[in-house]
């Protein structure tokens, strides 16, 4: 079986595995308010990871019958009204929240239900399921919504540094036993030991290694993950850590200006190797500048740079298969 393929679940039929649209965003801004509609399915399956272990999972999924995490991510802009219709065919209970914002209460097996709500600040919104908190969350039912300033396609809020494109960065951390406790309807009762580390539900695979490359299965090819640009083009990306343990966000090539933490504007903007990640939701909003790499010897404007994190069980799987955790690529190109 490969390792993106599913198991039949009992009476569920199988479903098929589709990469989340996490990544980069495309906006052009409008003159008006609008109305965005989405409808995501609660769906349910297995993945087998690098190890071969086949670990339990569960999407909010804009395609009905595919396995998608994280979910759906898209943009709208300061005054949009949003309306989703959250369809939940499974026999357990779940929720569709964005904190602050919305909160659908509780969504039974076998229900449908509408949330709609108007979005008011520009940022960076995490949704999930909030039900049964925080194992659903952490087994896969989680997305993330760009808010755009009114009017504006270059910038985080009102008067930040500019960018030309725009990503996310979603984080998790999984610890197998925990999805499986999920998977029979338990709440798990030993202690959070994560097993994989993933970048928008993949994780790097390394040169040599089945799938090394594949954009449908690395994280250091994924388009919506893997950084791509010329000096000047300057790149916003939107990071997310839906896992418990905190990270510590490292780019090479360049360091970045790191604008918010939690949904709070940062009085300075910073440039820094590093930026802290906190666990259990975390959010930071940073601009990778694309600039001439300082370090470089010889001088280049073209390249190939690593982004992984600084605590350094996050680039292995299954407890010692290195690099295959959280990585992907910067390119200049």
């Amino acid at each position: 079986m490969k390792r993106r393929s599913f198991l039949q679940m009992g009476a569920v039929s199988a479903v098929g595995l589709l990469s989340g649209s996490a990544g980069l965003l495309v906006w052009q801004s409008r003159a008006q308010a609008a109305t965005i509609t989405k409808t995501f399915t609660i769906t349910e399956g297995f993945v087998t990871q690098a190890d071969g272990v086949n670990v339990y999972f569960k999407s909010f999924s804009s395609t009905p019958g595919a396995l998608t995490i994280p979910g759906e991510s898209f943009v709208v802009q300061e005054g949009d009204t949003v309306k989703i219709t959250i369809v939940n065919p499974l026999a357990t209970s779940h929720s569709f929240v964005i904190d602050g914002v919305v909160d659908s209460g509780i969504i039974a097996a076998g229900q449908t239900k509408t949330v709609q709500f108007t979005v008011s600040k520009a940022g960076t919104y995490l949704y999930y399921d909030k039900q049964n908190s925080p194992y659903n969350r952490l087994v896969g039912l989680h997305g993330a919504i760009a808010v755009m300033p009114l009017g504006k396609t270059n910038q985080l809020y009102s008067g930040s540094p500019t960018f030309k494109k725009q990503y996310f960065w979603i984080f998790n951390q999984i610890d197998p036993a925990w999805n499986d406790n999920v998977r029979q309807g338990k709440t798990p009762t030993t202690e959070f030991i994560p097993r994989y580390f993933t970048i928008n539900g993949k994780y790097s695979i390394p040169p040599g290694a089945p799938g090394s490359m594949d954009p449908a299965l690395d994280a250091m090819a994924d388009p919506r993950s893997t950084l791509h640009g010329k000096v000047g083009d300057r790149t916003l990306v939107r990071m997310i850590n839906v896992g418990l343990a905190k990270h510590a966000v490292h780019p090479h090539g360049n360091h970045m200006e790191w604008l918010t933490k939690n949904g709070q504007v940062r009085v300075d903007v910073w440039k820094k190797d590093v930026i802290p990640l906190d666990g259990n939701m975390g959010r930071v909003d940073m601009i990778y500048p694309f600039e001439t790499p300082p370090d470089a010897y010889p001088a280049a404007n073209t390249g190939m740079y690593p982004m992984h994190l600084h605590d350094e069980m996050s680039q292995t799987a299954g407890g010692g298969r290195y690099l295959f955790g959280s990585m992907t690529e910067i390119m200049f190109e």
